[in-house]
């Protein structure tokens, strides 16, 4: 798919990759030095990226059903997705599929790898679960409404990792996800109450 109105995003994509990447090299660095205990695949690789791959369409259609109830979100959320929008359509296919699989890959590692493994060996998996679900919300912080979002959507990974000890898994499920969603925010603006002007 081409997009006419792209714009060149104020981030460069080798520091978009660079964070990202640097985002598991942390996750990884902090499971290596506390020797922190990390599920790989649970019942195997094919189906952590079967069921990674199912959860992440099931998640994001249920949150596009929610987005149709009236007055479930407020306008803030749609805010961020003008801003996500323009965002993203700085970019080219390549450098979104490649932050989606970092995104998926060293958030996960840092979330539910370190910390909701560290707070599972020292507290419980209710608290670690909780926690590394709210501060997941918490970084991906633009509004109250997003934080809501994301942290539900740290809450269903941290199950997922916890249900199924595969650390694949919801790398595969958050990497599909956020692959998903920027296909979707940027074929299909409109969904999200964007108009985009064509370069005509």
């Amino acid at each position: 798919m081409a997009l006419n109105n792209r714009r060149k995003s104020t981030v460069s994509p080798v520091i978009a990759l660079v964070f990202q990447g640097g985002i598991g090299v942390v996750g990884l660095l902090a499971i290596l030095i506390l020797g922190i205990p990390v599920q790989i695949s649970g019942d195997g690789i094919l189906p952590s990226v079967l069921y990674g791959v199912l959860g992440a369409l099931c998640t994001y259609a249920g949150l596009l059903l929610l987005t149709q109830i009236p007055g479930l979100f407020p306008n803030n959320l749609a805010r961020q997705m003008r801003g996500l929008h323009r965002f993203a359509s700085g970019y080219s296919w390549f450098v979104l599929f490649l932050l989606s699989v970092f995104a998926g890959v060293g958030e996960e590692l840092l979330f539910r790898g370190a910390l909701q493994g560290w707070l599972t060996v020292h507290t419980n998996t209710t608290t670690a679960v909780l926690a590394a679900s709210v501060l997941f919300g918490l970084v991906h912080y633009a509004s109250f409404t997003y934080f809501v979002v994301a942290a539900g959507l740290g809450l269903v990974l941290g199950l997922a990792y916890a249900i199924t000890d595969s650390i694949l898994l919801v790398m595969v499920w958050h990497g599909v996800y956020d692959l998903v969603a920027l296909f979707c925010l940027l074929r299909f603006p409109e969904w999200f109450g964007i108009s985009v002007r064509s370069k005509d």
